[in-house]
């Protein structure tokens, strides 16, 4: 079976050991525009805690059990095009390998304010090495369920903080991954569209993190939850605006055929605390309940949550 556009509900959280990325993927299905020429798919995620850790990486087996569930979807709906609505950054690892299998001439653009470059020997989450394991230098297990390995010098950075790399990014200097910071793209595009023509790259997938946003244009993001500091933040905050990454996409898919993108680590702050409230008040008001209406049932009581 053959479907020109697959989109993926992928609520997948444990790459960075964090539920609240199921609303935001939830959200997400809600806010991006369908069409009926877009065949859509949620992929079941476990929502069950994580058992102790045993190998070094958090969910490791469940990770691997759900990039494999992903990549049967793949197989059988054989997708010209995929979009993928996370859900932390691990969403894009078994899409891009599928991608990168089909087309030839195919590029990566990782547009992300960190690199997710590290390893089992420096991060126990996922979502820092998704990257790595499509480079086939992450995790040895993930290395090895990765069929089509990306060739590094067809990946981009883009809105990297370069100046800001952490010890576990410097994978990004070990491979001499190309980048753009946000310098470079304040002002046009020209860092990655001349990069997508130098290299000759026909077919491309976008990897969006949305915290390549700056957080006072995009609230929705890790460093823009309520009350924080964002001078504290433990690691680099993003620069760039909406606009210009709507810029950014619009020129990328002028320049290459645009086969993949992916959203991911949304987290709307708002929802995500409303619906926290709700929980934690859920259970006096189902007693409340009970007072005035001492005959409902428990089915009934359930239907309020």
């Amino acid at each position: 079976m053959t479907t020109s556009t697959l989109e993926l509900v992928l609520p997948q959280w444990q790459g960075g050991n964090n539920p609240d990325y199921q609303l935001g993927s939830e959200l997400l299905a809600t806010i991006v525009p369908q069409t009926h020429t877009i065949d859509r798919v949620k992929v079941p995620v476990s929502t069950d805690p994580l058992p102790a850790q045993t190998t070094g990486i958090d969910g490791e087996a469940t990770l691997l059990n759900q990039f494999q569930t992903t990549t049967n979807i793949l197989s059988l709906k054989h997708p010209e095009r995929v979009i993928t609505l996370g859900g932390d950054c691990s969403i894009s690892e078994a899409p891009f390998d599928y991608l990168n299998g089909r087309y030839d001439d195919f590029g990566i653009i990782w547009l992300d304010v960190h690199p997710d470059v590290a390893n089992d020997h420096n991060s126990h989450h996922v979502h820092e090495m998704v990257l790595a394991n499509l480079l086939n230098a992450g995790a040895p297990t993930f290395n090895n369920q990765v069929t089509h390995h990306i060739a590094p010098d067809h990946v981009l950075l883009a809105g990297l903080k370069y100046d800001e790399l952490r010890d576990m990014d410097q994978t990004v200097n070990q491979l001499n991954l190309a980048y753009a910071t946000p310098a470079d793209l304040r002002h046009d595009n020209h860092a990655v569209i001349d990069w997508l023509r130098d290299h000759h790259i026909r077919h491309v997938a976008v990897h969006w993190d949305l915290d390549v946003l700056d957080p006072n244009d995009f609230r929705s993001i890790y460093p823009a939850e309520p009350h924080t500091d964002v001078s504290q933040f433990p690691a680099a905050v993003g620069e760039l605006t909406c606009q210009q990454v709507f810029s950014l996409l619009t020129e990328i898919g002028q320049t290459s055929d645009l086969v993949g993108l992916s959203i991911a680590e949304h987290l709307p702050w708002d929802a995500i605390n409303l619906r926290r409230g709700l929980l934690t008040c859920r259970f006096s008001i189902n007693q409340k309940t009970c007072s005035y209406f001492p005959k409902i049932n428990r089915k009934m009581r359930a239907r309020f949550f």
